[in-house]
Parts: C-alpha cells; sequence; structure tokens
C-alpha cells in the first residue's frame, strides 16, 4: 500500500531512523496476532489464504518494481524514499524469516544480502558497528530481543545493552 501512497513532503526518515521510533506495545501486538487469527480463521480451506497471500505478494513485488528508488512515499505516518521503504521491508521479511526457521528444519535462512541490511540497521540504531563479532544471525536476534543476552555479551556492550533490543 505504502508504494502506492505518495508524499509530497521531503523524507523525515530514511532506512535506519524509521526504527527509531519502535518502542514495545504488548497491547498492539497481541492485537495483532489476534487479527491474524481471526483474519486467517475466515478461510475454510487453506488454499483460498494461500491464494489470497500469493496475489497480494505479487502485486508487492510488481508495485516494487515499478518504483522508482527516489520516490517518495507515506507509511507509518512518515515520509520516505520508496528504496529506503523497500530495505525496511527487507530487514523486516530478514527478522521475521527468522522466526520461522528454527520451526522448519529444512528450510533455508534468509538471504545474506538480507541479513546484511539488517547488521546496517542495527548498526545505524547503535551509533556504531556492534562491538562483538556476533554473526549476522546472531545479531539480527540479540538484538531484536530474540536471544537472550549472554554475562559476557551484557559486560561487552556496556551501557549499550540497556538500549537492546533495538526493535522487534
Amino acid at each position: 500500500m505504502a508504494l502506492h501512497t505518495p508524499a509530497a513532503g521531503p523524507a523525515d526518515r530514511d532506512a535506519v531512523t524509521y526504527w527509531q521510533d519502535w518502542a514495545p506495545d504488548p497491547v498492539g501486538a497481541a492485537a495483532g496476532r489476534r487479527w491474524n487469527r481471526v483474519s486467517a480463521s475466515m478461510f475454510l480451506d487453506f488454499r483460498q489464504l494461500k491464494e489470497l497471500y500469493l496475489e497480494t505478494a505479487a502485486a508487492t513485488v510488481t508495485a516494487a518494481a515499478a518504483a522508482r528508488p527516489d520516490d517518495r512515499v507515506t507509511t507509518q505516518g512518515h515520509v520516505l524514499s520508496a528504496g529506503d521503504l523497500m530495505l525496511t521491508l527487507a530487514v523486516e521479511a530478514s527478522i521475521h524469516h527468522l522466526d520461522l526457521v528454527p520451526r522448519l528444519s529444512a528450510a533455508p535462512g534468509p538471504a545474506p544480502t538480507g541479513l546484511a541490511a539488517v547488521r546496517a540497521t542495527l548498526d545505524g540504531l547503535l551509533g556504531r558497528p556492534v562491538p562483538l563479532e556476533w554473526s549476522d544471525e546472531h545479531y539480527a536476534r540479540a538484538a531484536t530481543g530474540r536471544t537472550p543476552l549472554t554475562e559476557a555479551e551484557l559486560r561487552a556492550l556496556g551501557p549499550d545493552a540497556d538500549r537492546l533490543p533495538l526493535f522487534s
């Protein structure tokens, strides 16, 4: 939808600063999960839900292919370039892909380019490269609250540990 919501004004966010407004919202998260369950339960046959998802995904890919990276769009109350919007979507998809992989043992992990985008975003939010030699996957999980930090990691991060998760 955002790719078809042009903005007249200048961008007020980029692919990193887009995430700055994130704050834990247990009520909103619970409502989102409920919305997903209720929406999915409306389909008596899973194939109908699958077809709707595939149709929506195809429309999104078409919109992304037609967008110019410098076009300004509106989403979540902010203006950003279409290129930055697509990067935020790639970051979110990569992180949620990580959420699914442990439950799907034969599934491949997220693309290295997606995880590199996650790292760049997290480093941007942190204000510097993370001072630990974490893999992109571990960094994505740790900095988004999916993996608890060890005592050694907490010490190495120092005051920055209190800033985690940077978003989830």
